[in-house]
């Protein structure tokens, strides 16, 4: 069994951040599995998932807590488990792209949640329109479809669903 451990850092985005975590990281032996990084207005985020022997992982998560504090970031550890697959699932891309409004994110993922359908992946970001200065929303998502369910039934509903909020979108087999 693989030995994993997730970390979340938020702080001030600047120079050297990934440099400082993916040395402490490889000094003690470990390896960066997964990464994910957003800049979010002036803080960056940044999630990782660290793999390595239990004594490896053990000396990466006490000498975090001193490189958060050099950096002047707050980092959170985890450990955890490799994700097992239950059953067939088919993975499918979505996008949205509408008018900014509040409550469009909880509309449609409360849209799969009511159908058990896992969001795996999930973007979303505002915009301005050049010609006119409107405020437009976009999502991205990847879920997870068990095989039971008929995709060209949830595709339906879906745009259906969509049409009803004024919500543009699109949903297709993940690439």
């Amino acid at each position: 069994m693989k030995n994993l451990i997730v970390i979340t850092a938020l702080g001030e985005d600047r120079p050297g951040i990934i440099r400082n975590l993916s040395s402490a990281i490889s000094e003690t032996g470990s390896n960066i599995e997964d990464c994910r990084l957003s800049i979010l207005g002036k803080e960056v985020a940044l999630m990782m998932m660290v793999s390595g022997r239990w004594n490896e992982l053990a000396k990466l998560e006490s000498s975090l807590p001193n490189c958060a504090k050099r950096m002047g970031m707050d980092i959170q550890i985890r450990r955890t488990e490799a994700q097992e697959q239950g059953g067939q699932l088919l993975p499918y891309s979505v996008e949205v792209i509408a008018l900014d409004a509040p409550g469009i994110v909880a509309q449609l993922t409360e849209f799969f949640a009511s159908r058990d359908i896992n969001i795996r992946e999930m973007n979303t970001s505002n915009y301005t329109t050049s010609g006119t200065g409107t405020i437009m929303f976009s999502l991205q998502l990847t879920i997870d479809v068990p095989a039971g369910i008929h995709i060209s039934t949830l595709r339906d509903e879906f745009m259906s669903f969509c049409d009803q909020l004024n919500l543009d979108s699109i949903m297709e087999p993940a690439k």
